[in-house]
């Protein structure tokens, strides 16, 4: 596997490069598009989106595509929360491991399997399929593509749909990952991080 590259990285508590937008800045296409969003538990909209929508037309194309992904994909929600946490551990995505982690238990995800997210594929408890999936996260997050092994391995379980849908959705949070730790989004009221381990500061 591809060795990762140790860059350095805050503790989270940096002012963001871009500052989420203020609601009194909101105009009317902005509150038009912050309308769906999906709000934190206090009520508002969570900072990845008053940030995003900073530049609303690349804001109105995403949200349909990572709602596909994330709201009516063809991955079981356990699979998909699985594969979103373990990306958000190999990118060192904080934000989106607070998000994701609420979302991964009530889609069945266990507090042991969080707990083993961060211990790899070879860590005890996974089951075979559940051990494939976060070894096939890492080989994309490494590598951009699956070897033969991992690809025949979900093919034995996923058709040909299901298996772009993984390759598109731990894409999909590389992305997002990318924009979060590089704008610096906060991550909301309600939410924590307790138990992220950040990926990046290992090498192997």
């Amino acid at each position: 596997m591809a060795e990762r590259v140790q860059v350095a990285r805050d503790d989270g508590t940096a002012r963001p490069r871009i500052q989420p937008l203020a609601e009194e800045q909101w105009d009317t296409r902005t509150r038009a598009l912050l309308a769906t969003a999906t709000r934190d538990p206090g009520g508002q909209v969570p900072n990845i989106f008053t940030t995003l929508v900073r530049h609303p037309d690349l804001y109105e194309r995403f949200l349909p595509f990572g709602g596909q992904l994330l709201h009516t994909g063809r991955l079981p929600g356990k699979i998909r929360e699985l594969l979103i946490l373990r990306t958000s551990y190999n990118t060192g995505a904080s934000y989106e491991w607070g998000h994701h982690v609420p979302l991964a238990k009530e889609e069945g995800v266990t507090d042991a399997d969080i707990e083993r997210i961060p211990q790899g594929p070879e860590a005890d408890g996974w089951t075979d399929l559940e051990r494939h999936l976060i070894r096939a996260a890492d080989e994309l997050h490494c590598a951009a593509r699956l070897p033969d092994a991992t690809w025949d391995a979900l093919a034995a379980h996923f058709d040909d749909a299901d298996l772009i849908e993984i390759t598109m959705l731990v894409g999909l949070y590389h992305m997002v990952a990318y924009f979060l730790n590089t704008i610096g989004v906060q991550l909301d009221p309600g939410f924590s991080n307790t138990g992220f381990v950040d990926g990046t500061r290992e090498l192997g």
